[in-house]
């Protein structure tokens, strides 16, 4: 595999942070892209960072080891070319030797083993810690070659890479203790200003080996309102934009000057019970909770018609008619007899958790399955929380019920193995694991015939749907907005800003 290069990000020092937010000075005739969004990060930390708009930002300064583009394939990044061995216990990946963090240091081999020795760490807390624990050795045989050393086959371990949270960050400040306190990463940018839940503003990385981008900076504006977003769009204030809320997404294409990127996504929409919770732990109630609810009328209300339903695999070449699921075409019926069979027929009252602002329908969708639940005596308490609150309590367990967004992957073992296997990191989310579960994660991570896979991975979504630890409601679609003025932004499924590497503005 040659080497290869994805050009265009951003270059020069970033202007002002957009509507009244710390002004930076910026050279006389910068090509600044002003762009906005309406929900911050929430750290810098890339290993250990969950929430999408922390990923959102932490993309365009941080690089894994590979990428995915838009079309799901895993492409280089830091890395030149990989190879696997015959026996697929050895996994050799060779350096971008032009590779250099934005301190002017080159990334090697031993900042690779650093990196991954921390994710493995499991006092690190990182997110995709359990996608990487088929490794149990790292050689550096030279500065540009890392060796992985594999207890067993992992056909998915690529793909677990292709991600922010396997970022290569330097191993000495990972040493100092500085990772998540300094944003130092051998992206297209680096971050020169961060005002949480108000402003962003990165300046290219001039030792980026991926060459000179198409513009001179990045402001940011955090703006909690997407019609706001909308309204500086429309008067030319902002010229990119991240758009969570498809009500607002469906008017863009109404305005002369703007143009909508919108993209099916992998992440999907869900109500996460927690079995480890009474009644939750009682099977027949939560398959009954998945026969009450009425998934086409969540998308239709709560996303204005813009998703699909889906079941737990929602990448292209796993997905499955969601109609052959378990009680996904709703059965109220059913689900009072299974609520009257687990000894409920008189219902029960739980609390649900929902974040503000990601997705900007979550409390939407929260009061849809108020409705629904309640026609089997099931009394749902909505608890909206901030992004920040939400998501500690979300790692930790600490809710009944809880209306997320999880992110997507191409392959079904790097998206689901962290919540539904004995060795999960994040098991805690979950809190269910059973054998079949994990006899067929596991049998799905060997096996490298693509056809197999599928049959595997099409079990476990089934046993998965019919143990309703989750109700899977929907996919919707990653929306991004721009002026005109602006080119070369190629949105991905997975709702990646990387490509904001490519975009020029015109003078």
């Amino acid at each position: 595999m040659g080497r290869h290069f994805t050009h265009g990000l951003i270059s020069g020092i970033a202007l002002a942070a957009l509507l009244g937010s710390a002004t930076i000075a910026t050279p006389a005739g910068a090509a600044t892209l002003r762009m906005a969004w309406a929900q911050d990060a929430t750290g810098l930390d890339p290993q250990k960072q969950t929430a999408f708009s922390s990923l959102r930002l932490l993309e365009l300064i941080y690089e894994p080891l590979v990428r995915l583009d838009a079309t799901l394939q895993v492409v280089p990044a830091i890395a030149d070319s990989w190879e696997f061995a015959a026996d697929g216990l050895t996994l050799t990946f060779k350096l971008n030797p032009k590779a250099k963090f934005s301190s002017g240091v080159p990334v090697t081999s031993e900042d690779v083993k650093a990196s991954f020795a921390r994710i493995l760490d499991e006092a690190t807390a990182a997110a995709t810690r359990a996608n990487f624990l088929s490794i149990s050795g790292m050689d550096t045989p030279d500065p540009t070659t890392i060796v992985f050393h594999l207890s067993q086959p992992d056909a998915p371990i690529l793909v677990a890479m292709a991600t922010i949270n396997a970022a290569i960050v330097p191993a000495a400040e990972i040493t100092a203790g500085t990772i998540g306190t300094k944003a130092i990463g051998s992206g297209p940018f680096k971050l020169d200003q961060w005002n949480p839940n108000a402003s962003e503003a990165l300046s290219p990385n001039a030792d980026w080996a991926g060459g000179k981008t198409g513009v001179d900076g990045i402001t940011i504006s955090v703006l909690p309102d997407e019609t706001a977003i909308l309204a500086s769009l429309r008067a030319g204030q902002t010229d990119f934009a991240l758009l969570n809320d498809p009500l607002v997404a469906t008017l863009v294409p109404d305005e002369p000057n703007l143009q909508l990127n919108r993209v099916p996504g992998l992440a999907y929409n869900v109500l996460q019970l927690n079995p480890s919770r009474k009644p939750m732990d009682n099977l027949q109630v939560r398959q009954a909770i998945s026969c009450a609810v009425n998934r086409q009328e969540i998308i239709d209300t709560a996303l204005v018609g813009e998703g699909k339903v889906t079941g737990p695999l929602t990448m292209p070449a796993y997905a499955s008619d969601p109609n052959t699921l378990f009680c996904y075409t709703q059965d109220v019926e059913k689900a009072k007899q299974l609520m009257k069979d687990a000894g409920f027929a008189d219902g029960f009252s739980a609390t649900v958790i929902a974040a503000t602002g990601e997705p900007p329908v979550a409390s939407s969708e929260a009061q849809v399955l108020q409705s629904q639940l309640a026609a089997i005596g099931i009394k749902l308490d909505i608890k909206m929380m901030e992004l920040n609150v939400y998501v500690d309590a979300w790692l930790k367990g600490d809710f009944d019920m809880a209306v997320a967004q999880n992110g997507g992957r191409p392959d079904p073992y790097p998206m689901y193995n962290r919540y539904f296997t004995k060795d999960g990191n994040l098991l805690k989310v979950s809190n269910y694991v059973d054998d079949t579960l994990d006899g067929l994660m596991q049998e799905g991570r060997k096996e490298t015939d693509p056809a197999k896979r599928k049959e595997i991975f099409a079990k476990f979504e089934a046993h998965l749907a019919e143990m309703s630890p989750w109700v899977w409601l929907s996919t919707s679609y990653s929306y991004t907005a721009q002026l005109k003025t602006v080119h070369g932004f190629e949105p991905s499924p997975t709702g990646t800003l990387y490509s904001l590497s490519k975009v020029t503005l015109d003078n």
